[in-house]
């Protein structure tokens, strides 16, 4: 289980929010594809995306947080998954590949990153030219639980730094009651 702002992320948490699985089908992750979860924490979004890609594809998680990427790796064993590398690093220092990859996903993460813009740009390396960037985050609006709303990107800063960092931005759009989805192309 995952901890991030002093509540829990347990899967029936995440999953109270919003259908995870139509999340990524509506992102248009299918079969054979190459995706990245940046800031994987202990793969929820990896694990699902692992069974979505199958076995012709593959799926790269990073997280900074050493336990959560040990809790991410016995699962993999326990799932018998052979299409998932991981790796316990920032993600300010990470790119798997060079234009690898189908998809590039962070979830609830990208406020949290010490130099977001230089994330985003080594999402627009792993992409391939056709490759797509999705950012799922809080919305900017005071709740009961979540980041703290000073760090929180609004959906038009979230757009911004993703534009400047050399993406056009496709689709911006609520993903429950306390969360935004945007999805972005390389130009």
């Amino acid at each position: 289980m995952g901890c991030h702002g002093g509540f829990s992320l347990g899967e029936s948490i995440r999953r109270g929010w919003f259908n995870p699985e139509k999340a990524l089908k509506d992102i248009g992750l299918r079969t054979g594809m190459v995706f990245v979860d940046v800031g994987c924490g202990d793969g929820f979004y990896a694990l699902l995306a692992a069974e979505r890609v199958g076995n012709t594809g593959k799926v790269y998680a990073v997280d900074a947080d050493a336990q959560a990427i040990e809790r991410l790796k016995r699962k993999i064993t326990e799932q018998g998954l052979a299409n998932v590398s991981v790796k316990t690093a920032r993600a300010e220092n990470t790119i798997f590949c060079e234009g690898c990859a189908d998809m590039v996903f962070y979830s609830i993460v990208l406020h949290d990153f010490h130099d977001a813009a230089k994330v985003l740009a080594n999402a627009n390396q792993m992409l391939k030219p056709s490759g797509k960037l999705v950012n799922i985050d809080w919305k900017k609006e005071p709740m009961e639980h979540g980041p703290p709303l000073r760090i929180r990107f609004s959906e038009e800063e979230a757009k911004d730094l993703i534009e400047t960092a050399g993406f056009k931005v496709e689709t911006m759009r609520d993903a429950g009651c306390n969360h935004y989805i945007i999805t972005a192309r390389k130009l």
